[in-house]
Formats: structure tokens, sequence, C-alpha cells
């Protein structure tokens, strides 16, 4: 006979996880169906950003042609020092040459003593300090060794001043791998947004800024405005040369630059050299803080941390390279937080 069971029923609990965990998935499907999509960013607020990830690749570029200055300033200092070292080098093995040609002749001669071998020894300080040994050598050849002494320790002098500047080189070289790696990214970023952006808007954004640059360049007027001096005017007159080159980080002429780029390579057409980074150039001169008394070829120096630096243009306007993008224009020092001038 069959038997009639009855279905074994689910017990309450098991029904209450399975009715709370349908409730989860038809609520995170309404969700899911009544989500709006992420909200795209305005050209204003796209604009907005971009100019913020491009003022921070222009600090960290700033201290990347810090480090390349200062790398390259450590590998001359190296290599001059090498040069001497090598030329040292070859003076000590003269002087024991000579050292040992007097051994020579006294041995000839049939004068020589077991303190000849004092003439031969890369090491003659120990022989040297003993008194009685001095007494047994004739004037020349305690000169002669005095020479060795002197010059064995101008060398060792030299060797560890250039392994501490190698040392430094290191530091220096990650640091500017460190720098560029930041001034990389920063772009990306910028880059990243602007994709976002329709060829309308993009193009919309180009003819405001080519429109701001042209309001600019209107209102330099150079007549009515002093240059500070004849070498200023003619850095001026070098980087109005330049109007249109393309801002490339690290770069500084000719035909690219950045910001202390355009003022180092300006002022060296007019054959006056200044430092290379804005932070530098801040302290190159007399500096000017009210933009009332500015003339035309004085740095401009914005930010607090003065990480940016132009060349004033007369009538409010600076000169300058502002950043990747961007090409060497007039614009508003209104637009950036001035700091000081610096007159060179």
């Amino acid at each position: 006979m069959a038997s009639h069971r009855r279905p074994k029923q689910p017990s309450r609990a098991r029904v209450t996880v399975l009715t709370t965990a349908a409730a989860a998935a038809v609520v995170l499907s309404a969700n899911a169906a009544n989500a709006a999509p992420s909200e795209k960013l305005s050209k204003g607020e796209v604009k907005a950003k971009v100019d913020k990830l491009y003022e921070e690749a222009e600090q960290a570029t700033e201290k990347l042609d810090g480090a390349k200055e200062k790398q390259q300033k450590l590998q001359k200092e190296i290599s001059t020092i090498q040069d001497n070292v090598a030329r040292g080098q070859e003076d000590l093995n003269k002087l024991r040459d000579s050292l040992g040609s007097m051994a020579t002749a006294q041995y000839r001669s049939g004068g020589i003593d077991p303190s000849v071998q004092l003439f031969l020894s890369s090491d003659p300080d120990d022989y040297l300090d003993k008194a009685s040994t001095l007494d047994q050598l004739s004037s020349q050849q305690v000169e002669a060794l005095k020479k060795i002494q002197d010059k064995q320790r101008e060398l060792a002098q030299e060797r560890a001043e250039a392994t501490d500047k190698l040392k430094d080189l290191s530091a220096t070289r990650t640091e500017l791998a460190k720098q560029k790696s930041a001034v990389q990214s920063k772009l990306a970023d910028a880059q990243k947004l602007l994709n976002t952006l329709t060829a309308k808007e993009k193009a919309a954004l180009d003819a405001e800024q080519a429109q701001a640059a042209s309001r600019a360049s209107s209102r330099v007027d150079l007549g009515n405005t002093g240059s500070a001096s004849s070498r200023a005017a003619a850095a001026f007159a070098a980087a109005q040369s330049v109007i249109g080159s393309p801002y490339v980080y690290g770069a500084s002429g000719p035909s690219s630059f950045d910001c202390s780029g355009l003022t180092s390579w300006a002022y060296a057409q007019a054959g006056v050299t200044i430092p290379r980074t804005s932070e530098a150039q801040a302290n190159a001169g007399t500096r000017i803080y009210s933009q009332s008394d500015l003339k035309v070829g004085d740095l401009v120096i914005f930010y607090g941390d003065y990480h940016h630096v132009g060349l004033y243009a007369g009538n409010g306007q600076v000169l300058h390279a502002p950043h990747t993008g961007a090409v060497v224009r007039y614009e508003a020092i209104s637009n950036m937080t001035f700091e000081f001038g610096v007159r060179i």
C-alpha cells in the first residue's frame, strides 16, 4: 500500500529569508530602472577642473626644471673634479718617478742606505713623521716627499667630494623622475576631462581662449609705458618674437617654452643670464610690489609659491607661456594671483 506523505513545508525562517531577498531584489531593480545616469560636467566645470590640473602640473614642472638645473650643475662639477683628480694622479706619478730616480742615483753612487725604500713607497706619511729618518735624507728628497704627501691629501679630498656629489646626483635624478611623473599624471587627468567634451564644446572653449588673448593683446599699449631698461626692452622684444609658440613643460626655447623657460630665454637674448626656475627668478632682482610701478620687461611673479612667471607688457597685461595646450600670449595680470614684479 502506497504511503501518502504530506510534502515537507519550508520552515518559517527560510520563508522569511526568501521573502526578504525577493523584496530586496525588487527594490534594487526599481532603483536601477529609476536611477539617472551620471551627470555630464558642463564646459565651464570641465574648464575649471582642467585649469586647476594645469596649475598643479606647472607647480611640478617648476620643480622638474629645478631638478634638471641641479643635475646639469652637478654633472659639470663632477666632471671638473674627475679631470682634476686625473691630472693630480699624473702629477703624483711624476713626483714618485722623480723620487725613484733620486734613489737610483744614490744606489749607483754607493750612497744608498735602508731608508731608500721610502722613495718607492706609496704612503710616505708615517715615514715623514719620524724625525730620525729625516736626518738621513737630503733637503731635495724631503721636499719631494712633502710634495707627494700634499698631493695625496689633495687627491683624497677631491675623491671624497666627487663621491658626495655623485650621491647628490643620484638623489636629484630620483627627484627628477618623481616630478616628471607628477607632471605627466596631471596632464593625463586634464586630457581625460577634455575628452568628455563634444567637438562643439571644445571648439567653443578654444574660441573663448583665443578671444581672451586677442582682448589682452589689444590692451597692450607700449607707447605709453616705459621699459625697465634697454636690456629689459630687448628681452621683451625677444618674447614678442615667439608669440604663438606652444607651451611644453621643461622647454626653454627656441621653438617651445614653459613659463620660466620663456623668461630665461628672453633675457638670454638680451645678453642677461637669469636663473631657470620661477622661484629662483623671484630673487633675481629688485622686487616691485605695486603693479602701477611695473615697467615693460619686468618679471611678474604669480601665486604664493612663485610657480608662475611672465614678462610685464604694459597696461596691466603680461606676456607669458600659460600652460599645456596653450601658446605664448598676452593675458591680463588680474586673471592670476599677482605676488610682485622683479626688475632685473
